[in-house]
């Protein structure tokens, strides 16, 4: 069985003692105004921008984990990705088996040269790369906001899935109400300082 995703009195820019748990397999989605919080709500749950209050998965509290490995755990997949190797493999463990189908992509795009990427591809592969290391819980920020609606479609499907599968607590922020309806367990709005039940 998986882990939980906690929350314990999280202050970051607008957003003030945000306490909050993803269950194992539970995606909880986040929305909000653009410059509410959303993005680095994300941000400071993964330490990658000064926060207040705590983070835990499982038993295993940030402040008491490398943050390195935190980031291997608890991994954000930005709106931008950032690719820093040439290929794409180089930036892969071992891909999620028919992960790369089912994200409408060919096998053959793990030897593809980055530079060749469009967004929705690099969107995609961004995906694919984070649970290829197998995290612990999954921070998506728009994670499907280049892709056409079909394609959008299939990548919330194979998500459900797989995050039903393998019991990974997944905040998702979105703002599409009809996404927010496929995929969420819950949905929560930021409404100034505060996160409230949709």
């Amino acid at each position: 069985m998986g882990d939980r995703l906690s929350l314990q009195n999280v202050s970051i820019g607008p957003l003030r003692d945000i306490s909050l748990v993803v269950a194992p397999g539970e995606i909880v989605c986040i929305s909000g105004e653009s410059g509410s919080g959303k993005s680095r709500l994300l941000r400071a749950i993964a330490d990658l921008e000064p926060h207040t209050g705590t983070a835990a998965i499982g038993q295993d509290g940030r402040e008491a984990v490398a943050a390195h490995c935190w980031r291997g755990w608890v991994m954000l997949v930005p709106a931008e990705s950032s690719w820093w190797a040439d290929t794409v493999i180089e930036h892969f463990l071992d891909p999620v088996p028919g992960s790369l189908a089912a994200f409408g992509l060919h096998q053959d795009a793990l030897g593809w040269e980055v530079s060749r990427l469009s967004s929705g591809e690099k969107q995609r592969l961004a995906v694919l790369r984070a649970l290829s290391h197998e995290p612990r819980a999954l921070l998506l920020d728009e994670p499907t906001a280049n892709l056409d609606p079909e394609a959008t479609r299939a990548v919330e499907a194979w998500l459900r899935d797989y995050v039903r599968r393998t019991a990974t607590p997944v905040l998702w922020v979105a703002h599409d109400r009809d996404q927010i309806a496929r995929v969420a367990d819950r949905h929560l709005a930021i409404r100034g300082e505060r996160l409230e039940a949709q």
